[in-house]
């Protein structure tokens, strides 16, 4: 997954699970992958599919699909498992992904305006899930030298497309980023942004950027299908579709170079 298909470290964690999913059900259902057959697989998504949304039985199956053919090649299991992998078709535009109402963002990022250390730092985070549309890996990710104060530019290292891009660095994100920088983050040889509040002090995690926004869908009781910071990439997809944009528009302005806008340097 790595070496041959470029996948990101997210990305394989996630399919390892799955695929240690799997196995397991295989184990307590007296199945050998040696021996696998194309219904055991169906059988296996037959009786999971109940838990799943059509998009994670997907993916799921991409994951099976992959792990199969790689097993196959090493004489693991019979060819044609993997070939009988299928996913369920996704049609464009089928539905809007779940999000909460823009007004609901809005009470989000008003939550975190304040002097607090911490809602200093949530809000600078908050601010890039919610304007730029990241990804909780692609915040976690986020590096000092990727902020040009002077050009007044972000540069993202998109996951999915494994090639940086040059967003404008937009005044609300670049004054709580440079608030955060400047007043909150600690000293650190590490060239992430951000970093744990407390000791030790190392680069915060996808699922800790998953935290920091689920927290705040808990203490303001705002009703979402989907918490976490890939609920705020959502309500930005949504209200950028309400404003007139078609999702190929959408996909461009998260995927290519965008105009510069001068912003103040941090201190």
């Amino acid at each position: 997954m790595r070496d041959e298909r470029g996948f990101t470290p997210t990305t394989v964690e996630q399919w390892t699970r799955v695929i240690g999913k799997f196995l397991r059900w295989c184990e307590e259902t007296d199945r050998q992958l040696r021996s696998l057959q194309p219904e055991d697989v169906d059988a296996y998504l037959v009786t999971q599919a109940r838990l799943w949304s059509r998009v994670s039985v997907a993916n799921i199956a991409s994951a099976l699909r992959g792990f199969l053919r790689c097993a196959a090649e090493r004489g693991m299991c019979i060819e044609r498992v993997a070939a009988s992998v299928s996913r369920p078709r996704l049609y464009q535009q089928e539905r809007l992904p779940y999000a909460p109402d823009w007004s609901d963002v809005q009470r989000i990022l008003a939550d975190a305006e304040t002097d607090k250390p911490r809602d200093i730092r949530d809000r600078a985070i908050l601010l890039l899930l919610a304007v730029y549309g990241m990804r909780s890996g692609e915040v976690a990710a986020l590096r000092l030298d990727q902020i040009d104060w002077a050009g007044g530019t972000l540069q993202l290292f998109r996951l999915k497309r494994r090639q940086p891009q040059i967003y404008p660095l937009v005044p609300s994100a670049a004054e709580a980023l440079a608030r955060y920088i400047d007043t909150v983050r600690p000293p650190s040889s590490c060239p992430e942004v951000f970093l744990c509040m407390q000791a030790p002090r190392r680069p915060l995690k996808a699922g800790s950027i998953y935290d920091v926004a689920n927290r705040r869908f808990v203490a303001l009781g705002i009703d979402a299908a989907h918490r976490g910071g890939h609920a705020l990439r959502h309500a930005c997809a949504s209200r950028l579709l309400a404003e007139g944009l078609s999702m190929k528009e959408i996909g461009t302005i998260w995927d290519t170079a965008a105009r510069r806008q001068p912003v103040s340097t941090p201190r």
